[in-house]
Parts: structure tokens; C-alpha cells; sequence
């Protein structure tokens, strides 16, 4: 059920990634990193629909970040690129070619050999003051050097530099997420005193905003290849050094579980980049949306067939494990890949 979830909200946030670009497209090309971008985005119907999944999706992810580990939940993060192919193929007619094929299989193959390695297990361990002190330190060092060096530099190295920054403080929002499902059980009392929900609230606020300044500054594969390899790996890095998760530690299963790690990013990387991924994102989407006199409707269209795919698969799992979650409930039992 853990990876089901998960792989669930890469689907949402898929979706979420498309119409959010086609919300911020037609903002002026010095908004990147003023509020005045987010003011754009709030009067385009087709970005509130973006955000909206994203609430979905983070539910979902907390979800499923609650009955399991940062090391079993983040790596999926990265069949977002493989439901994005799926998203253009389907609603946009784009054919998939050698170097998609070969990205998504090695998005899989790295992904399955990394779980059936590594074998991730729960664990019940709270980070320390000190981890949490060197952890967030981190994130936010990293994520501040790359906003000032993302104010130089061609489109791509901005999009990029951005998308890292944000991937960065979206693995930290991830570990405060799953140490706040923990103090849930304990009730809502305990909820409201923790210093961790007012950093998830703080971070994933920053990390939204520099998510929309990375898909406003360039190509959004720059942004995406950034956001679903660094967050992943920063995750696992968070779980097994604060958390302690549990994961197979001999010299070869550790030889093998980089190696897996190695392929997957690649994959990520290779498939974002990719003709179809990257082209068909930044011309199609973009410049066939973006005339005053049919952008709206053509958003609007899109939006719905998009919301239509999403809302089957996000609706259920989301109201029912998000409910499990208040309630402290583990979701009934079932087989994981």
C-alpha cells in the first residue's frame, strides 16, 4: 500500500507540473523571482487547478510517509517523468522514441533494483536535536547558495539552480512530514506544539514559490531532472543518517544499491531531457497556449481531460488513507511490489 500510495502522488504531481507550466508561461519574463509571478498564477484558472492536485499529492505522500520510510516513499518521486510521457502522450499525441524508452527503463530498472537491494524497513526512530540542527542547516545553506547563484547564467542553469533549491527544501518538508505523522498518534494537541508543522508550512511555502520561479526561468526539464533525482537521494541520505532507516548495509548490497541509485538518475536525467519530454513541454504546451484569443479555452480544455485522467486514481486513495492518518489507523494489509 506504501508504494502504491507514493507512486500515486508522482501520477498528481505529473499532472500538477503541466498545468502549473502552462499557468506561469505567459507571465512577464522578469517575474521569475518576484511575488508579482504568483499574482499571475492566482488569476489563471488552469494554475488553481495545478495547486489543487498539489494539496492532493501531499496528502498522498504524507500518507503513504506515515506507514512507511523516506527511503521507501522518495525514490518513486521518480516516476513523475514517466507519467509525464504518459500525460503528453495521451492528451497531447506525442509519440514516444528510443531515448524515451530508454529513460523509463532505466527509471524502473534502477528503481526496482535499488527496493529489491536495498529492502528499505520501517523504523520508529525520532532524529536527535543535533540531526535535526545539521539537517535543516543544510537545506536551507543549499537552498539559499543556489537562489543566489540561479541570478546569473543562461535559461537552463536558472531553471536548474531553482529546481535544485526547491528539491532540496521538498526532501527537508518530506522528513518533517514523517516526523509529524509520528506525533499524530500521540493527538492533535501534541500536533499543534511540535516545531515541525510550522516548518512544513514554511518550507514547502518557499519550495512552492521556487518551483514556480524554476518552471517561469527555462526549459522544464532543467527543473524537473533537478527536482526528481536530488530530492529522492537527499531523502535517503535524511532517512539513514536521522531517522535510521533500515536498509541492507554489506559491501555489496551497498555497491549495489549506488549503482541502482546511479541508473535511476540517469534515466531521470536522460528522459527529461529527452525530445519528447523537454520540446513538447516548452513549444507545445507553451507557444500553442499562449495566443490571447484561444489560450484560455485551449487551457481550459486541456485542464479538464488532464483533471479527468488524474481525479480517478487521486480521489479514493487520498480520502481514505488521509483519513487513516487522523485517525492513527494503519490502512488494511496488502501486498507490496
Amino acid at each position: 500500500m506504501v508504494y502504491v500510495l507514493a507512486a500515486t502522488a508522482a501520477l498528481v504531481s505529473a499532472t500538477a507540473g503541466v498545468l502549473q507550466r502552462l499557468g506561469v508561461e505567459s507571465a512577464p519574463a522578469d517575474a521569475t523571482m518576484r511575488l508579482g509571478l504568483l499574482g499571475h498564477a492566482l488569476r489563471r484558472g488552469v494554475w488553481l487547478l495545478g495547486f489543487a492536485l498539489l494539496l492532493g499529492q501531499f496528502a498522498l505522500q504524507a500518507t503513504a510517509l506515515r506507514f512507511g520510510d523516506l527511503t521507501q516513499v522518495q525514490p518513486l518521486l521518480t516516476l513523475d517523468l514517466l507519467f509525464l510521457v504518459g500525460i503528453l502522450a495521451v492528451f497531447f499525441h506525442q509519440r514516444p522514441g528510443r531515448s524515451e524508452w530508454v529513460g523509463a527503463g532505466a527509471i524502473v530498472g534502477g528503481l526496482v533494483a535499488f527496493l529489491v537491494v536495498a529492502r528499505p524497513r520501517v523504523s520508529v526512530h525520532q532524529p536527535s536535536t543535533t540531526a535535526w540542527l545539521v539537517v535543516t542547516g543544510a537545506a536551507v545553506a543549499v537552498a539559499v547558495l543556489l537562489v543566489i547563484v540561479a541570478r546569473r547564467g543562461p535559461r537552463w542553469w536558472r531553471a536548474a539552480a531553482l529546481g535544485t533549491a526547491a528539491a532540496a527544501l521538498f526532501a527537508y518538508n518530506a522528513s518533517t512530514t514523517k516526523s509529524t505523522t509520528e506525533i499524530i498518534t500521540h493527538g492533535w494537541g501534541h500536533v499543534l506544539a511540535a516545531w515541525q508543522v510550522y516548518a512544513i508550512a514554511v518550507t514547502g511555502g518557499v519550495g512552492f514559490f521556487l518551483l514556480q520561479a524554476a518552471l517561469h526561468a527555462g526549459p522544464i526539464a532543467a527543473s524537473r531532472a533537478a527536482i526528481v533525482t536530488v530530492n529522492p537521494l537527499a531523502s535517503i541520505v535524511v532517512g539513514v543518517a536521522a531517522f535510521g532507516d533500515r536498509i541492507r548495509t554489506a559491501p555489496v548490497d551497498l555497491a549495489g544499491e549506488a549503482l541502482a541509485l546511479i541508473v535511476l538518475c540517469a534515466g531521470a536525467v536522460a528522459l527529461a531531457r529527452s525530445p519528447m519530454v523537454s520540446g513538447a513541454v516548452d513549444e507545445v504546451l507553451a507557444s500553442g497556449l499562449r495566443s490571447k484569443s484561444a489560450g484560455r479555452a485551449g487551457e481550459q480544455a486541456e485542464a479538464g481531460h488532464l483533471m479527468a485522467g488524474a481525479a480517478g486514481v487521486a480521489g479514493a486513495a487520498g480520502v481514505a488513507e488521509v483519513a487513516a492518518v487522523a485517525g492513527g489507523v494503519p490502512p488494511q494489509p496488502a501486498t507490496e511490489p
